[in-house]
C-alpha cells in the first residue's frame, strides 16, 4: 500500500484504513521482491503515514500463517509501535489447523495490547473452524462473509460462525439472528451462487427431517434430532418433515393428521409404498403430492379445489414490459386480473397472487430442466406461506415453463386452502 492510496481513502471520509503487507517468504519473495527488513520498515513508514491521518489503522501481515512466528511477531510489534489499532492475521491460503490457530492467537494476545481480528479462508474447510478458534486464543473480531462467499473455497460463513459463537460459546454477536436465512437467499439470488440444500443453518435441508427414526423423534420432541440450542425459528428458518423414499410412517400419519386425513392401516401402509416407490425413481415429492397419493389411495373427493385456473395470456419481449392476465375462479366465483413482471414467469405469479381474497408469499421458487435441448421439460417447484408463517409446497413440470410455474402455484395455493379449511 502507497502513501497515494491512504490519501484516496481519506478522501473517501473512511473511519478506518486497512494497509497489509506480505509476510511469509513466499509470498514476499515472489510477490513485492522485498527483504524481511524491508517489509518492516515499509509497514512502519505507512502505518505512521496513516495513523497521523486517521483514528483508526488495521494492519495485515499477509500470509500470516505460513509467516516464521519469530518474524510474525516482530512484524505485529513493528505495526503496533508505528500505531495500528487493530491487528488482522489472515489465513491467506487455509493452511493452518484449528488447534495450532489456537496457539498463534494466544501467543500474539500475549505480546500486543491492541484487539486481534483474523480472517479465515476456506481452502481446506476449516475457515469456520479455524475463525472459533481464533475466538478461544483471543481474537475479538472476526471476518466472514455471507454464505462463505470469497476467493477460491471462500472464507468462514457468517451464518456458521454467527451461530457457533452466540450458541455454542455464548457470545452475543449482535447479528440479527432472525435474518440469516433472508439475508443468505438474497445474496444466493444477487450473486447467482446456488446454496446446497445441505448447507448448515441456511440450507433447504438444515431442519428437515425425512428418515422414518429422525422424523418420528422430532414429531415427538425436536430437540431428539435438531441441535436444541439452535432452532430453525431463531435463524428465520423452518422445520419439515420431508417425503421421500426414508419417509416412515409415523411421519406420513402426522402430515396426513393436519389434514384432517386419516387412513386406516393398510391404507396407510399402500400410502408408505406409494411414496417410496415414486421417490425411489428420482422424483421430488412435495406436500401436494402426498395429499393426492393419499386421496388416490382413500378414495377421497378431489375436487376442494379453492382456485382454479380458467385461461391465462402472458406479453413478453425485448422492447415489453412483461405482462399477464389471468382469468380465474376462486370459491367458484369468476375473477380477472392482470400484473407487470420481471419477466413473463413473475408477471404470472404476481397476477395469480392478486387474484387472492387475502395476502400469500411466494417464499421459494425452483426450476430444473429435466431434459436437455431447447425444447426441455422443467420442473417447477414453489411453497408459499400464508397469514400464519405456515409454508406449504407444490410442483408441476411441462416444457412451458410459465404454465409450469403457473400450474405448481395453483397447487400449492390450493393445499394450502386446503389444509386451513381441515384445520
Amino acid at each position: 500500500m502507497l502513501k497515494n492510496d491512504v490519501d484516496a481513502c481519506l478522501e473517501c471520509g473512511v473511519d478506518m484504513i486497512h494497509v497489509f503487507i506480505p509476510t511469509s517468504d513466499v509470498q514476499r519473495i515472489h510477490t513485492i521482491k522485498k527483504s524481511r527488513e524491508e517489509v518492516l520498515t515499509s509497514s512502519h513508514e505507512i502505518i505512521s503515514y496513516a495513523r497521523e491521518r486517521c483514528d483508526q489503522v488495521m494492519f495485515s501481515a499477509m500470509d500470516a500463517t505460513r509467516t516464521d512466528w519469530q518474524y510474525l511477531y516482530e512484524v505485529l510489534h513493528t505495526a503496533v509501535e508505528a500505531g495500528a489499532t487493530i491487528l488482522n492475521i489472515p489465513d491467506t491460503v487455509g493452511v493452518i489447523s484449528p488447534s495450532t490457530m489456537r496457539v498463534l492467537i494466544g501467543n500474539i494476545a500475549q505480546k500486543v495490547s491492541v484487539p486481534i481480528d483474523v480472517h479465515c479462508h476456506n481452502d481446506f474447510g476449516l475457515a469456520v473452524a479455524n475463525t472459533l478458534a481464533a475466538v478461544e486464543g483471543g481474537a475479538s473480531q472476526v471476518q466472514v462473509t455471507v454464505n462463505g462467499l470469497g476467493e477460491r473455497a471462500g472464507n468462514a460463513d457468517l451464518s456458521q460462525t454467527v451461530m457457533s459463537l452466540e450458541s455454542i460459546y455464548g457470545i452475543s454477536t449482535g447479528i440479527k439472528l432472525d435474518r440469516l436465512v433472508e439475508t443468505s437467499r438474497l445474496v444466493s439470488r444477487y450473486s447467482g451462487i446456488s446454496l446446497l440444500p445441505t448447507q448448515p443453518i441456511v440450507g433447504e435441508n438444515a431442519f428437515a427431517h425425512e428418515s422414518g427414526i429422525h422424523s418420528h423423534g422430532v414429531i415427538a420432541c425436536s430437540q431428539t434430532f435438531e441441535p436444541g440450542i439452535m432452532t430453525p425459528e431463531m435463524v428465520g428458518h423452518r422445520r419439515r418433515i420431508k417425503i421421500g423414499k426414508h419417509t416412515g410412517r409415523h411421519a406420513v400419519r402426522q402430515l396426513l393428521i393436519e389434514a384432517r386425513l386419516q387412513p386406516n392401516e393398510e391404507q396407510l401402509d399402500e400410502i408408505v409404498e406409494k411414496i417410496k416407490f415414486i421417490a425411489g425413481k428420482g422424483k421430488h415429492l412435495t406436500d401436494a403430492d402426498l395429499y393426492e397419493i393419499a386421496d388416490s389411495v382413500m378414495g377421497a373427493a378431489t375436487d376442494q379445489k379453492k382456485l382454479s385456473l380458467d385461461d391465462i395470456a402472458v406479453i413478453t419481449g425485448n422492447h415489453v414490459i412483461p405482462t399477464a392476465s389471468i382469468r380465474a375462479r376462486v370459491n367458484g366465483e369468476e375473477h380477472l386480473f392482470s400484473s407487470v413482471g420481471n419477466g413473463p414467469v413473475d408477471a404470472a405469479m404476481k397476477a395469480i397472487l392478486g387474484i387472492l381474497p387475502a395476502p400469500v408469499q411466494l417464499k421459494e421458487f425452483r426450476i430444473e430442466a429435466i431434459s436437455g435441448g431447447s425444447d426441455a421439460i422443467g420442473h417447477v417447484t414453489i411453497a408459499v406461506e400464508d397469514p400464519q408463517g405456515r409454508i406449504f409446497d407444490a410442483s408441476a413440470s411441462g416444457d412451458d415453463i410459465v404454465i409450469a410455474s403457473v400450474e405448481a402455484m395453483v397447487r400449492a395455493i390450493n393445499l394450502m386452502y386446503r389444509i386451513e379449511k381441515e384445520s
